[in-house]
C-alpha cells in the first residue's frame, strides 16, 4: 500500500487544486497611503468576504475597508475540502457536547444561515460548483455502528432529513470495502468549490463598494481613545471599528493565540476518473463524505470527478501556518495510503495536488468572539470544520457585537464567553505531538492512544 500511494503522488503539484484555476479574478492593489473608513475588515478569507458583503447589505452607505496580507483565498479559504453543512458548532453532537442548553436556538440559527448562504449564491450570481446531494457520514468497522446510530436519532430529534444506511445500503452509495453503514444527512448540505466561492464573494463585495486591497498586511494597531489605527506595509487605516478575520492565523492581538491553535489538514486531489472507474465506486448522489476513523478522514467529489481526500492533522511548533515540512510529497504518503484502503479499485490512479492547510482549533471547536480596545476590535475565528458555510454566520454576529445591535444571538453562551485556554510553548508543541501519533495509531494499535485520546476529550480537546 505504500509503494502504491508514493507512486501515486510521484509527479504531485504541491499546490491547492482549487487555487490552480484560470477563474481567479484580478488581484486588487495594495494599500499605500493614509485611509479611513467606518468599518474595517482585516482578513481577505471567508469571514471577511462574507463581514464585507453583509455589513454593505445592511447600510450601502456606510465605507467598509478590506485588507488582505496576501491574495484573497489563498490562506485557508482556498484549502479546504469543500463540504457545507447546516451546523455552525463543527456538527450536532458537538453541540450537544459543549452548549447542550442551546440546541434549539443553535440549530435554527444554522438553518437560517444555510438558507442565507444559498441566497447569496443566487443573488450575486456565485457560480462555486454548488451540489445539494447531503453529507455522509460513514462508518469504519462495526464497532463504529452504534455511533452512528446515537447520531442519527440525533438528528431526527432535531428535524433533520436523516437516512440510516446498512451495510447494504452504504455499499449501494459507495462501494468501499471499509465503510460498515452511513448516515445520510439530505438537507441543505452539500459540497462546493471553495475557491470559486471565495472569488465570487469577493466580485460581489467590490460591486457593492468595499474597498478592497490585497497584498496589504496588518503591522501594527494603535488605539487612538474613540478610533484604532491599522498600520500595514505601506499605508494605514484609521477606523471606529475593526473585525478581525484571521482565523487560524490568529493576527491582530497577541492574546488570540490563547485560545487559538494553527493545526495543519492535509489534502490530496485524485486525476479525473474515467467512467468505467466511476461505475467501480458509484457514488451516484454525489455527497460529502467523513468517516468514523480516530484520525478520520473526509472526501467529495468535484466538478470534473476528481476525489478530493483529507486528513492527518499536524500542528508545528508556534502555530507556524506555513511550515515548510508539509512541502514535501513524502507528507502525503500516509493519506494515500487511506485512500487506496477506502478505494483499493482505483490502483493506479494517480495524484495531480497535494496540499495543507490551516484550521484555527479551539477547545470547542466553533467560532468564538474575542474582543479588545473597549469592544473596538472584535475578533471572529475558530472555525475547526464546516467554516466555509459557519463563517457567514460566525461574521454577522461579529458585525452585531461590533455595532452594538441587540439580537437572541447576542445572548447565546455561544457569544458571550470563550473557548478554553491552550497552554503555551514548549507544552502545547509537546502535547500535540503525543495527541497527533495517538490519533495516527489508535485504531491500529489501542493501548495508551485510546485511553490519551479520551483523557484529552475530558479535559476538553475532543479530536477523536
Amino acid at each position: 500500500m505504500h509503494d502504491l500511494a508514493r507512486n501515486a503522488l510521484q509527479d504531485v503539484t504541491l499546490f491547492p487544486y482549487w487555487l490552480d484555476s484560470t477563474a481567479a479574478p484580478a488581484v486588487q492593489h495594495q494599500l499605500i497611503g493614509r485611509a479611513e473608513s467606518d468599518l474595517l475588515i482585516v482578513g481577505g478569507g471567508f469571514t471577511g468576504l462574507w463581514a464585507a458583503i453583509q455589513a454593505k447589505e445592511a447600510n450601502p452607505e456606510q465605507d467598509v475597508v478590506l485588507i488582505e496580507a496576501g491574495k484573497v483565498a489563498h490562506g485557508a479559504s482556498g484549502r479546504p475540502g469543500g463540504i457545507v453543512s447546516t451546523s455552525v458548532m463543527h456538527g450536532l453532537s458537538n453541540a450537544v457536547r459543549v452548549f447542550p442548553n442551546e440546541l434549539h436556538a443553535l440549530e435554527r440559527l444554522g438553518h437560517e444561515n444555510m438558507r442565507g448562504f444559498r441566497e447569496s449564491l443566487q443573488r450575486y450570481e456565485i457560480d462555486c460548483h454548488a451540489q445539494w446531494n447531503g453529507e455522509l457520514t460513514v462508518a469504519v468497522g462495526d464497532e463504529n455502528v452504534p455511533g452512528l446510530e446515537d447520531e442519527y436519532r440525533l438528528l431526527l430529534k432535531y428535524g433533520h432529513q436523516a437516512e440510516l444506511l446498512d451495510a447494504d445500503g452504504i455499499q449501494g452509495e459507495i462501494k468501499s470495502p471499509v465503510y460498515s453503514a452511513g448516515l445520510w444527512c439530505r438537507n441543505n448540505s452539500g459540497t462546493v468549490h471553495p475557491a470559486r466561492l471565495a472569488w465570487g464573494l469577493k466580485r460581489a463585495a467590490l460591486s457593492l463598494g468595499v474597498r478592497l486591497y490585497e497584498h496589504t498586511p496588518m503591522m501594527r494597531v494603535v488605539d487612538n481613545g474613540t478610533t484604532i489605527t491599522v498600520k500595514t506595509h505601506d499605508g494605514e487605516v484609521r477606523t471606529p471599528r475593526v473585525l478581525l478575520a484571521t482565523n487560524a492565523f490568529a493576527a491582530g492581538h497577541r492574546r488570540i493565540k490563547h485560545r487559538v491553535a494553527a493545526i495543519r489538514d492535509r489534502i490530496i486531489c485524485s486525476e479525473p476518473l474515467t467512467d468505467a472507474q466511476m461505475a467501480e465506486i458509484g457514488w451516484h448522489n454525489r455527497q460529502g463524505v467523513y468517516d468514523t476513523r480516530t484520525q478520520l478522514n473526509y472526501t467529495r467529489l468535484t466538478e470534473d470527478n476528481r476525489i478530493v481526500f483529507g486528513g492527518r492533522m499536524g500542528y508545528f511548533y508556534g502555530n507556524n501556518t506555513d511550515p515548510e515540512q508539509d512541502r514535501n510529497s513524502e507528507v502525503y504518503e500516509r493519506l494515500g495510503e487511506a485512500f487506496f484502503r477506502t478505494f483499493p479499485q482505483l490502483e493506479g490512479v494517480r495524484f495531480t495536488h497535494a496540499w495543507s492547510g490551516p484550521i484555527a482549533l479551539t477547545t470547542r471547536m466553533a467560532v468564538h468572539f474575542q474582543r479588545y480596545y473597549d469592544d473596538k476590535m472584535v475578533y471572529a475565528g475558530g472555525y475547526s470544520g464546516f467554516g466555509i458555510s459557519a463563517s457567514r454566520c460566525g461574521a454577522r454576529m461579529a458585525l452585531d457585537l461590533l455595532y452594538g445591535v441587540p439580537s437572541a444571538e447576542s445572548e447565546l453562551d455561544m457569544v458571550k464567553t470563550m473557548p478554553n485556554r491552550f497552554p503555551g510553548e514548549p507544552f502545547r508543541w509537546a502535547g500535540s505531538k503525543i495527541t497527533m501519533y495517538a490519533l495516527d495509531t489508535a485504531d491500529e494499535k489501542g493501548g495508551w492512544r485510546k485511553l490519551w485520546l479520551r483523557l484529552m476529550s475530558l479535559v476538553g480537546f475532543p479530536l477523536s
